[in-house]
Order: structure tokens, then sequence, then C-alpha cells
């Protein structure tokens, strides 16, 4: 029996690259694609190079688009990339009968409770409590934050938010100096100055300061690398804050949703990181919160290993009835 044919397009597009697939009707993702955003100029260039890549003469007719920016309007521009389009526009440029565009990490809040038991690590202890609230959050490019809330009938609402954006608090005397620094840089630190590729890269640039050394010529990559760790005691400073003040508001969150389904880790960082995570503060600063710590230490935190977890919630969207 012939395979079902793909007939939706499914995008997570960030700051640095934009992923693209088909997806069959029988739901199998096909045909993934990694595209650098830099090297197109428009998100219709990325999206055109993607579909004409096998020739096919029958293109998707409903797509869905995970995007790294607030969706509130039909004009979208990325936070942290120049691209720029309107749904409306998007949409009748491909000839498309449906088209939905969510913020990213909406989509990836949409992934949770479709992730397999594999395709997660649970960091520290707690058990999640069916049916209720969910936290999401995940540092790349930026920082995604995002939620779940259980609706009638097993379904779950979405949170679109901006709380990457969030004010940045000291959870100790190193890092207040580390954020007044910063402070001295940027108008605002958002949680994003430090938790996000950009923010390793503060933060090993200003405990460079701090000690008197030259800050070495790092990329977000090498300071997330633990070989370089191993050599550069700079880089594990700034790789252990980070994971600290991840905990901070990956704990912060916990308490606002009142996420006792548990907190999720995604994004491109922490993934990457392994065993060194489970072994850093997070798990400790994300229960550090005074009287409250029994009610965090109930809570399980996990992080997510599926590769692109957006197309699942993407997919789990596009299944929806229009």
């Amino acid at each position: 029996m012939a395979a079902p044919a793909p007939r939706r397009l499914v995008g997570d597009i960030g700051a640095t690259n934009a992923r693209f697939a088909l997806v069959d009707t029988a739901g199998h993702v096909q045909r993934t694609r990694v595209l650098a955003c830099d090297d197109y100029p428009t998100i219709e260039d990325a999206l055109t190079a993607y579909l004409g890549e096998d020739g096919a003469s029958e293109l998707p007719r409903e797509a869905a688009l995970a995007v790294a920016s607030p969706i509130t309007s039909d004009h979208v521009t990325l936070t942290n990339h120049p691209w720029s389009f309107t749904i409306s526009g998007l949409k009748r440029h491909f000839g498309l009968s449906r088209l939905i565009v969510l913020n990213d990490f909406t989509a990836n809040a949409l992934a949770m409770p479709h992730l397999e038991a594999e395709e997660r690590l649970v960091v520290g202890g707690g058990s999640a409590v069916p049916g209720m609230p969910i936290g999401v959050l995940g540092p790349g490019t930026g920082l995604g934050v995002s939620g779940l809330v259980p609706a009638q009938g097993g379904a779950w609402i979405p949170l679109s938010g901006e709380g990457g954006h969030i004010t940045m608090a000291p959870a100790d005397e190193r890092e207040s100096i580390v954020l007044d620094r910063m402070r001295r840089r940027f108008d605002h630190v958002s949680a994003e100055r430090a938790l996000s590729g950009q923010g390793l890269v503060n933060l090993y640039n200003i405990l460079a300061e701090i000690e008197g050394v030259p800050a070495a010529p790092y990329s977000p990559a090498q300071i997330a690398d633990h070989h370089i760790g191993v050599s550069d005691p700079l880089v594990r400073a700034a790789l252990a804050m980070f994971c600290a003040m991840l905990g901070t508001v990956a704990g912060n969150l916990a308490l606002t949703l009142g996420a006792r389904g548990g907190v999720y880790i995604a994004g491109g960082i922490v993934p990457r990181l392994g065993a060194s995570f489970a072994d850093s503060e997070f798990r400790e600063r994300f229960e550090a919160k005074g009287r409250f710590k029994q009610y965090l230490a109930a809570i399980p935190t996990y992080v997510v290993t599926h590769a692109i977890p957006a197309f699942l919630g993407l997919t789990a969207v596009l299944d929806r009835p229009g």
C-alpha cells in the first residue's frame, strides 16, 4: 500500500534557523530540513527554497508555522531577526486554504502532552499531577516561555506570552554584582539578557570583567561546550550561573502557573548540556523559594530531547477542526 501523500506544511522559525517539514495524512513527519535564516532575504524565499527542493507539482494546502515573535495582528516581525511578513499575504502567496501562525513557544507548549517518555529527561524529583497546568521555557537565540492550562474534555489551552522579557532578579550577591554590571549595558535587564545564547556570552564577558582578565571571543556554543569549560574556569562559572538563574526563572514560572503538571525545559541550549545540566544548581535553585520549597520539590522538571517539539504542537493544531 502506498504511503499517505504529504499534505500539510509545518515550520519552526527562530532567529537563527527555519525548520520545515511535511506532514502526511497519517501524521508522519517527512522531509525535515533546516535552513539558515540569514541565507534568505525573506520568509517567502526560504519557503520557496524548501518547497522547490524536489520539484513536487502539488504544494501543501494547509500550513502551520511557529514563529519567534508575539502574534498580535496580521503583521508579524521576528523579535531577533529582520524577517517580517503578513499572515494573509503569506497565505495568498502560496495559495494556502489554511494557514495558522503561532508564537514558537506556544507551539512548543502544545507539544508537551504528545511527548513520549524517551523524548524527555527527568531532572530532580517530584511527580506530575494529571490535569494540572504545565510550564514550558527554553533558552535559545532568545528565551521562550509558555504554559498549558487544562480545559474541559482533556483539552489544553496554551498561553501566548512574552515571559522571556520579565526583569531578571538576582538570587545571591554574585548575581547582584553581575546584573548590576549588565544594567550599565542595557536599559532593561530581562531574563533573556542572561538566559539565551547571547546571554551566555553576556555572563561570561561580565565575569571576565569582574575578574579583571581579558574575555576570549567565545560563541554561545563554545561557552556551552564541556570540553572548553574543562580548561577555562570562567566558562564553567558562566555556565553554572546560567543554569542556576534558569532554575530561578523556572521556579517563578511554576509558582505563577501552579504548574503541578511539571515544568519542561526546551530550546536549543539546555538539551545539549547533557548530564552536566542535571549536576548543576538548576534544580536546587528551582526549589529555593523559602516557605514554598516543599511545594516546588513536588513538581517534576524535564529537559525536552525531541529534536523539534514545535512540529508536534503544530500538527496537533492542524488536527483540530478548521
